[in-house]
This record gives C-alpha cells, sequence and structure tokens, in this order.
C-alpha cells in the first residue's frame, strides 16, 4: 500500500495554521491589504539563478499548447496593482521553482511578500522585525553591512580585493569551478557558502549590497560614498529568511536590468524566458515610493518549531504529494 501520510504531523500543521493566522493579524492591524495575484502566466522572472516551472495550457483538449510559467514570485504582479494605486499590499500563498529541494527547500512553498507605500529599505527592516519577532522568540535584530560581514567574518575588503583574491578566498574553504572573472560569483559563494553558516549565533540584517547584486533594488551611496543597493537581507540561525528592497521604481533602468538578466541567460546557456514587459509598463504610468520584502513562510515555521526540515511544516512535499 502506497504512503499516503502527510508529511508533517497534525499538530505541526495546527501550528502552522496558528502562525498564518498571527500573520494575517499583522498586517490588518497595520491597515495593509491582502491580494490574491495570479501565479499563473505567459511570462516568467528575469534572475538567471531562478528558474521557472514550465506549465502546457491548452484552451481546449485538442488545442494547441501555450506555454506558461508558474511564478517564483508574485512580485511583478503586486507592481502592477501598486502602480495602479491599490496602497500598501501583502500577499500569501504558494510559488514554485524548478531545481529547489533539500532541507530547506520544496519546488512548491508558501511565500508571503508585502509593499508599504513611503517606506524606504530601512523603515521596512523595522517593520520585517516587528512581525518576525512577533513570531520567534528572539531579541533585537542587529544591523551588519555587506562589506562589514566580510571584513568581520574573512578579513576581506571587497572594495579593494581584487576577483582573483575573492576565488582564492573560496577555495580555501571550497573547491568550486567558477568562470575566475565573474567577482559576483565569488562573492555569492563566499556569502552562501562560507559566511551564512557563520551566523547561528544571532539574528542579523545584512544590508547595503554591492551595487552589481541590487536586482530590483534602487541604488544609494553608503558611508564611504560606494553605490551601494537599498537591499537587505534577515538571517536568522543562519536561515536566509527575507529580502528586502527600496524598489526601483525607473521604468528604463528596469527594463536594462531585464535585458541584462537575459544576456546573462544567453551567456550561461539557459533558456530565454518572455520578459514581463508588462512591469515596464506599469512604470512607465508610475510605481509609488515603496520598499517591498518576500519572506519564506514555511523557513519561519521552522524556526518557530524549532525543527529541521520544510518537510515537518508542510501537509505534503514534492515527493508525497
Amino acid at each position: 500500500m502506497r504512503d499516503w501520510k502527510p508529511a508533517a504531523s497534525v499538530e505541526n500543521l495546527q501550528k502552522r495554521a496558528a502562525i498564518l493566522a498571527l500573520i494575517r493579524q499583522y498586517f490588518t492591524e497595520q491597515q495593509v491589504l491582502e491580494v490574491d495575484a495570479a501565479v499563473l502566466s505567459q511570462c516568467a522572472v528575469s534572475d538567471p539563478f531562478i528558474d521557472s516551472l514550465e506549465v502546457n495550457f491548452r484552451g481546449h483538449p485538442t488545442a494547441e499548447a501555450e506555454l506558461c510559467y508558474l511564478q517564483t514570485s508574485p512580485e511583478y504582479a503586486m507592481k502592477r496593482l501598486l502602480a495602479a494605486g491599490i496602497g500598501s499590499i501583502y500577499q500569501m500563498g504558494k510559488v514554485f521553482r524548478s531545481g529547489e529541494e533539500g532541507r530547506f527547500h520544496n519546488p512548491e512553498f508558501t511565500m508571503l511578500e508585502w509593499y508599504r507605500l513611503e517606506f524606504d529599505d530601512v523603515a521596512l527592516m523595522k517593520d520585517v522585525e516587528q512581525l518576525v519577532r512577533s513570531i520567534l522568540a528572539i531579541g533585537p535584530i542587529r544591523r551588519c553591512t555587506y562589506a562589514d560581514i566580510f571584513m568581520e567574518k574573512l578579513g576581506i575588503d571587497i572594495n579593494q580585493s581584487s576577483t582573483e583574491q575573492l576565488a582564492c578566498e573560496m577555495h580555501r574553504h571550497v573547491e568550486v569551478e567558477l568562470d575566475p572573472d565573474d567577482r559576483d560569483g565569488w562573492l555569492n559563494l563566499l556569502m552562501s557558502h562560507v559566511i551564512e553558516p557563520m551566523l547561528k549565533d544571532e539574528p542579523v540584517f545584512i544590508t547595503d549590497y554591492p551595487a552589481s547584486q541590487s536586482a530590483l533594488a534602487r541604488l544609494k551611496a553608503a558611508a564611504d560614498g560606494v553605490p551601494v543597493a537599498a537591499r537587505f537581507e534577515l538571517f536568522v540561525e543562519g536561515i536566509e529568511l527575507a529580502n528586502g528592497y527600496h524598489e526601483l521604481t525607473d521604468p528604463q533602468e528596469q527594463q536594462r536590468r531585464l535585458e541584462a538578466d537575459q544576456h546573462t541567460r544567453q551567456t550561461l546557456g539557459l533558456p530565454q524566458r518572455p520578459l514581463e514587459q508588462r512591469l515596464v509598463s506599469a512604470l512607465e504610468v508610475g510605481l509609488p515610493d515603496c520598499a517591498g520584502v518576500a519572506l519564506g513562510v514555511d523557513r519561519l515555521v521552522m524556526l518557530a518549531l524549532q525543527v529541521t526540515h520544510i518537510e515537518q511544516v508542510i501537509p505534503f512535499t514534492f515527493r508525497n504529494a
């Protein structure tokens, strides 16, 4: 007989439901509107390091298939709502990513994403901290810049070190293959494989990412005048929990970044996905000044319940769904 039982225990699923209720209560009290944007789209995320799941849609059983994509985040759709004047919003629901399966990953997972009007990245960090500390029994969350965490943990000045030096430092810890000239690639590997495991002692916001890692964030000047991204990531017990930005509102820059991502995908031999030009059109109409953040709900529940695998907090995994 096939194993029909859910992955998580009934007790854990009841606790999960209570946490989701607390999240919704928080946003109700903050007067942030819940939305339910589509997760099936004709376009896909541009990020070359996130892969979308493909879906064939047919208007009737014998029709020619139309290639669509399950969304990796509700971000693009939510920004279109923001441009339409909906105000501060949040969405908590399923998203999908191909190639992600493991202790902290399931191809189908629950993401909480929200946008606050007239917030910058600093104000949004306070908002994130207030929500997270209402769920987790943790103290105040430390703030540390990306440059400072490299200096603190590895003794590396990222503004002065060459790409070759970054690669040598990585090889001291883990042997990996990577384009020797890919500076951001080496920085990303050092962060994910070396620094993140060192962040278990206290919760921390890593702020002011390199400008080259701005994703969909605005740029700003750091204390030393170096341009950085108005972006932060939250780590709790060494687990990446949230990623937020003071959102980019320039349509021309948005178009440039989409095209740059597409070029990177081509260089890496990855599939060329249809770009979400409706996002650019929304920015042309006018995206209000806002900050947004995506938070992994399953990981938040894992931390709250002090369990070690995502299968302990979701009803069914990809392998037993």
